[in-house]
């Protein structure tokens, strides 16, 4: 299938060289032709996220703002948010499909549904307390369960 997506590029050129070798080379690989480039420093962000995690709330403590990776610091406040929201969704949705069999299987009725039931009231309790974002998602969210 790889060929399905390569471009026809012709086995061997007028001198006898072969083209999709050095297509290919000159890709991927380095070659006596192309000049040594630095190898990618990996930031401490991307090569252990913990160390990242401690030396950046370290910074902040020290308000030693010029040592922060405020790009990093950025995305995990946005995929902290992002997360909230989506767990707060979740939560939602087990609690109201929980409730609805509850409410129109009663023949099913076990205890599982009940400790579900209580368990992510409890979650939502506790997240509704930080967050109006409830009310925003509530019809989606009965939906889902329906």
């Amino acid at each position: 299938m790889i060929q399905a997506f390569t471009p026809e590029v012709p086995n061997a050129g007028a001198s006898g060289v072969n083209v999709r070798l050095l297509l290919i080379q000159a890709c991927f690989w380095r070659s006596p032709m192309t000049p040594d480039r630095p190898a990618l420093a990996l930031s401490l962000y991307e090569a252990d996220y913990l160390s990242w995690l401690e030396s950046t709330t370290a910074a902040l403590k020290r308000k030693d703002y010029s040592a922060i990776d405020w790009e990093n610091v950025i995305e995990e406040i946005e995929d902290m948010g992002h997360r909230e929201r989506q767990s707060l969704k979740s939560n939602l949705v087990i609690l109201l499909l929980n409730l609805l069999k509850w409410q129109f299987q009663p023949d099913k009725q076990c205890n599982s549904w009940k400790a579900s039931i209580i368990e992510h009231r409890q979650r939502l309790e506790d997240s509704v307390e930080v967050s109006p974002y409830l009310e925003t998602i509530l019809t989606k969210a009965y939906g889902n369960a329906l």
